[in-house]
């Protein structure tokens, strides 16, 4: 087993994990197998509790682990399916080390530092790309800044790691940033050198330079570099700004990273882009705009939805279409806002109204509720594509039964548990106690009640589909019948027939809740079939959605074609017909 450990260094936030996800990229081109680890040094066990304003959003595995959104970094570039043990933290550390009980004093070094390196090699063994054996390659990145004290036992472990498997089977990459001063207009290297002295005065010393810049740095400065950091000219790379994250593999191999990490690993190859290149190229030249209304409680962060983002980014690529997406505060929609902040208000109304398509994504607690059901409603009545997940389809079945049914208390038990009219209960079997990791998580089975609907024609008409799940509360089932009596169709519910997963309106364009996040397994190049329908659907179209040529994303699935038919029962997208001039934007875009 070859490792390669991606280290950030003088500020975070740097890029590490897109930067490790591009190493096992390139890797994985020039015929390699790769896997990845994450060491998080929080003290969290994982990453289910924590907030989506200060981490970003919880991304969830096919096992229910709960783990930091950069290893759906390395799923969506690697197109792996990694597990629980590929996420470290500290919690988990000492949480396995006391649970031994060694009957001796427990210590950092060696009992800490030991089981950071068996655990290493243990989930470095782990097959994540379906193919029987271990990786040739293990992509780490160490989170967290050098110099960060809670990162002392990892880099103390890692050292000793280093040394005990050798030096041509552990390559060091280490991230750092090169500024350029406005005053001078100079780029320094003294924050790197810093930094590079840093890590060498704690045992580990970097193979390869990856510095971060606005622009590609000039030959003096590698030079510099070089001289004071002790790393040859050659293994100094520039990450410089791109205009999204898919040129970064590229800007890799143009630069030849991949000689270097393969000639300190002892290994040859040549890497083969083509198709990554093509991809790139695409969405470089997208200009017909689709924009989305992103509906949701955490949008001053939008790390709190980025799976989300990166599966509309992927389905508009295949579409051809270019993405813009508006951010809508959903308690800005609501009315006690228009009484405390028109301007606010009106913003968000105006946004919701001038969007192509809405879309309510996953959340907990009440706060902006009420906006989202007059999202959602808003978007029936108007034949706006609308797709809401997890808690964005239970507001929508909410909303289906007051407006609809005239239950105008109807309501969910998460935020009214005295309601009469239960339209979404506590699911029984989890815990209302322990937040951690008692949800219903991971891949779970969803089978369709009829190939006659959207949903199942945009997985291909499969029977059934494995998506990831995250939730406590679930539709009630002694209000479906009553519900679909009104128009709703319940389309996919789980092996008991009891729980809802997906929800329809037939005679609507494209109205879809669904119960599990198909966000976690969209890839480039194999979007995610619901975010497919999403971009595609209009508002004139009533009987399906289609993309040409693209291939719905089939992870999990044991039937059904992993290849869209060019047209379901619709029309196609629209291709580059459209003028790329003064294409339309609020300022926030979407990053890539």
């Amino acid at each position: 087993m070859k490792y390669v450990l991606v280290t950030g260094g003088v500020v975070s936030g740097l890029g590490k994990g897109v930067t490790a996800s591009s190493i096992g990229v390139l890797l994985k081109a020039c015929g390699l197998r790769v896997t990845s680890i994450k060491i998080d040094p929080y003290l969290n066990t994982d990453a289910g509790t924590m907030s989506p304003f200060e981490h970003g959003e919880v991304f969830v595995l096919d096992d229910g682990g709960e783990v930091d959104l950069d290893l759906g970094n390395y799923e969506r570039f690697l197109d792996t399916t990694l597990t629980r043990d590929n996420n470290i933290t500290t919690g988990k550390i000492y949480q396995s080390v006391l649970d031994k009980e060694l009957g001796k004093t427990v210590q950092v070094v060696p009992h800490i530092t030991d089981a950071i390196q068996e655990w290493i090699e243990r989930a470095a063994m782990i097959p994540v790309d379906g193919q029987e054996g271990p990786a040739d390659v293990c992509v780490i990145e160490l989170g967290g800044t050098i110099g960060d004290i809670e990162s002392m036992p990892f880099i103390e472990a890692l050292g000793q790691f280093s040394y005990r498997v050798g030096a041509g089977n552990f390559c060091l990459i280490h991230v750092s940033l090169v500024p350029v001063l406005n005053v001078v207009g100079e780029q320094k290297t003294k924050p790197t050198q810093h930094s590079v002295r840093g890590l060498r005065g704690l045992g580990l010393t970097p193979n390869i330079l990856a510095c971060r810049s606005a622009k590609a740095l000039g030959e003096n400065v590698k030079g510099k570099l070089s001289q004071f950091c002790h790393v040859p000219v050659e293994n100094i790379v520039t990450l410089y700004d791109v205009p999204n994250i898919w040129h970064i593999p590229l800007l890799l191999r143009d630069q030849k990273a991949h000689e270097a990490i393969l000639k300190g690993l002892n290994l040859m190859g040549n890497p083969e882009l083509e198709e990554w290149t093509a991809r790139t190229k695409v969405y470089d030249q997208l200009c017909d705009p689709v924009r989305i209304a992103m509906v949701g409680k955490y949008t001053g962060l939008s790390d709190s939805y980025l799976s989300v983002l990166k599966a509309l980014l992927h389905a508009s690529v295949a579409c051809r279409r270019k993405l813009i997406v508006d951010w809508v505060p959903a308690s800005d929609l609501e009315d006690i806002t228009r009484k405390e902040s028109p301007e606010a208000y009106e913003a968000a109304w105006n946004s919701l109204k001038c969007a192509d398509r809405v879309l309510v994504p996953g959340g907990f607690g009440d706060r902006g509720v009420q906006g989202k059901i007059l999202a959602a409603k808003y978007a029936r009545e108007n034949n706006v594509p609308f797709l809401g997940i997890c808690l964005g389809m239970q507001i929508a079945v909410i909303e289906f039964a007051r407006s609809v049914l005239g239950l105008h208390d109807a309501n969910s038990t998460e935020f009214d548990p005295e309601t009469k009219n239960p339209c979404v209960i506590f699911m029984p079997e989890v815990s209302k106690t322990h937040m951690g990791g008692t949800m219903r998580l991971g891949s779970r089975r969803t089978y369709f009640m009829n190939t006659d609907c959207k949903s199942a024609k945009l997985y291909g008409n499969a029977r059934f589909v494995d998506e990831r799940h995250r939730h406590r509360y679930e539709v009630n089932p002694e209000v479906v019948p009553e519900l679909e009596k009104a128009g709703l169709r319940f389309v996919g519910r789980d092996e008991s027939g009891q729980r809802m997963e997906i929800v329809e309106l037939p005679d609507h364009p494209y109205f879809i809740g669904v119960q599990f996040h198909p966000e976690f397994k969209s890839r480039p190049g194999k979007p995610s079939g619901l975010f497919l329908g999403l971009i595609a659907a209009s508002r004139e179209q009533s009987d399906g959605v289609s993309c040409y040529g693209s291939k719905a994303i089939t992870n999990g699935m044991s039937n059904g074609p992993s290849v869209m038919k060019s047209c379901i029962n619709g029309n196609a997208s629209k291709f580059l017909n459209g003028s790329c001039n003064a294409i339309p934007m609020n300022g926030n875009g979407v990053h890539c």
